[in-house]
């Protein structure tokens, strides 16, 4: 049909082109139904997307070590990791400024609990040292302070550094800061540095400037009349044991040129200290080759780290490789919930099923109050009835006293019913059974009883009928009441928890374990998203062997 005519466009009547005035109906239309499921749309994408979304960045995020350890990171690239001795004095020059940053910032016990995830005793490591380095800035401080007694003043130190056109340096290290601690180093500092002293003394320009970055920013002083921190006097130090530099002091003719000269003058008095040996001093393992090695394999951004020890490996120095024998439970946790799922699920299907026939077939008065002994569980909190079933299952609960009583077992080989496997299968079955009735109950109410005479008066047998005729109608149900269980099992770690022990629990209850206790939330993301893989894919094989369009909850 054409939307021309011989005078020209078919009109509406409003006197527009008849197809224009269509094709806006139509968007109207659309976005009319848009604006009815946008509530809903918006819902699933605040608990729903963006929760998943997060949960899979979280498993492969990994910019703490990068951001924490920025100078000796970037340093420790061009060490060997499969050598047998610690980097050399430049990666630990680097260390001791960034870890000093950190732990005035109190960043560096989350970098130590970061790394401990990855090898034990590296927490520690760095909680100790961080509270230890101001005495390796001393070594420094005090000589400094006894040749040049005007930089024991924190308005000489202002004077001497401040001055014109070093806006760049400051800004590059305010970035490593927000790196650090996102969005708390914004502001003015107070301070411009000279560029005369940067190209001078370029340690101690950087040093000074991370002081009065945190020292105005976070705790909010006046930088002009503060004395610096220990690792500024380090860095000067540094800087002055370099013959260019002493060259080029002596011959400067800035603020308070006189006390450096003072201090190039007496180089002998001052500390021939390396960082190695002090952080050696602070702690010996600093000098053991796999904490670098962790840190180096564990320093970029993104790390595929907590993924691998989800599976029971891990990466090293030559890539991935499995973990030591006694450290492998994930991959047995996964493949012990997967089986006491199915476990469960068929539990329900045994149990739930002629609960549900006789609910279908009853008298509807009757079928109404049975329903509510199959509710009854809803209002229950979960917590109490796995606390039941734990003084149910005990050696001296109640189904032990019974059985006793009734002489199937002796008093002394009473059964061991619970902190096991068999403890969480009864309990989640109990648990879970309504979720099995409510589905099979919806779709045997829809079948209607005369399948079943007609059968029998054409000769089948009870068996028969029901098997062959029966049956193959509440298959739906059955399908939509393995899903709502199997989902529901493979995600429960209360249960699992208080009755299963060590050879009932979940991979939930790792995930939750390291989301409220260890707080590896990298590793708990990882075992979800695994788990969550897993689910889609077992959906997808149930979808391609059963169908999900058979899936049904009557009607």
């Amino acid at each position: 049909m054409s939307d021309t005519t011989t005078s020209g466009p078919m009109l509406a009547a409003d006197g527009t082109p008849l197809k224009t005035s269509l094709a806006r109906a139509l968007r109207r239309q659309k976005l009319r139904a848009l604006a009815l499921i946008a509530p809903l749309l918006l819902f699933v994408v605040i608990t729903f997307i963006i929760p998943i979304a997060s949960m899979l960045l979280r498993s492969v995020e990994n910019e703490i070590v990068s951001n924490t350890m920025p100078q000796a990171t970037e340093a420790l690239q061009s060490w060997d990791a499969s050598s047998d001795t610690p980097p050399d004095e430049a990666v630990f020059q680097a260390l001791y400024f960034d870890l000093f940053r950190a732990a005035e910032a109190k960043e560096h016990t989350k970098l130590g609990t970061r790394l401990n995830y990855e090898q034990t005793g590296t927490s520690s490591l760095f909680r100790t040292s961080g509270r230890n380095l101001d005495k390796v800035g001393e070594e420094w401080q005090d000589p400094i302070e006894d040749i040049a007694p005007a930089l024991k003043d924190g308005e000489t130190w202002y004077a001497m550094m401040s001055g014109t056109g070093g806006e760049a340096l400051l800004e590059s290290r305010r970035a490593l800061w927000n790196q650090m601690v996102p969005g708390d180093f914004g502001g003015d500092v107070g301070l411009t540095l000279s560029t005369e002293i940067i190209e001078l003394l370029p340690l101690t320009s950087a040093a000074y400037a991370d002081w009065a970055i945190f020292e105005a920013l976070e705790k909010g002083r006046d930088v002009s009349s503060r004395d610096p921190w220990e690792a500024v006097y380090a860095a000067l130090g540094l800087d002055l044991r370099a013959e260019a530099t002493v060259a080029a002091v002596n011959a400067y003719q800035g603020p308070h040129a006189d006390d450096l000269r003072l201090l190039t003058a007496n180089l002998d008095q001052l500390p021939d200290l390396t960082f190695r040996d002090a952080f050696a001093d602070l702690d010996e393992d600093w000098l053991d080759p796999e904490v670098w090695q962790t840190i180096q394999i564990y320093s970029p951004s993104y790390t595929s780290g907590y993924f691998l020890n989800a599976v029971d490996m891990e990466k090293g120095p030559e890539g991935a490789q499995a973990r030591p024998d006694n450290q492998r439970i994930y991959n047995k946790l996964f493949v012990r919930t997967l089986w006491m799922s199915l476990v469960i699920t068929a539990s329900c299907i045994v149990l739930g099923y002629p609960v549900a026939w006789i609910l279908a077939n009853l008298p509807m008065r009757t079928a109404n109050v049975l329903m509510i002994l199959v509710l009854l569980p809803f209002w229950t909190s979960l917590l109490v009835r796995t606390s039941a079933w734990k003084v149910l299952l005990q050696q001296q609960g109640v189904i032990n006293d019974i059985l006793v009583w009734l002489g199937f077992v002796d008093d002394a080989n009473r059964l061991i019913l619970m902190n096991n496997a068999t403890g969480t299968v009864i309990a989640m079955t109990h648990i879970l059974l309504p979720f099995m009735i409510l589905p099979l109950y919806s779709v045997m109410k829809t079948i209607p009883p005369t399948y079943l005479r007609a059968a029998k008066s054409l000769g089948a047998t009870n068996w028969t009928a029901f098997w062959r005729v029966y049956f193959p109608q509440s298959v739906p149900g059955i399908g939509a009441g393995s899903i709502l269980v199997f989902i529901l099992a493979i995600g429960y770690y209360i249960t699992p928890e208080i009755v299963g022990g060590t050879d009932g629990v979940f991979i939930s209850n790792r995930i939750a374990y390291h989301i409220s206790s260890s707080l590896n939330w990298g590793l708990a993301a990882a075992l979800g998203t695994i788990l969550l893989a897993v689910v889609l894919l077992l959906y997808w094989l149930y979808d391609r062997i059963v169908g999900i369009d058979n899936v049904k909850l009557g009607g």
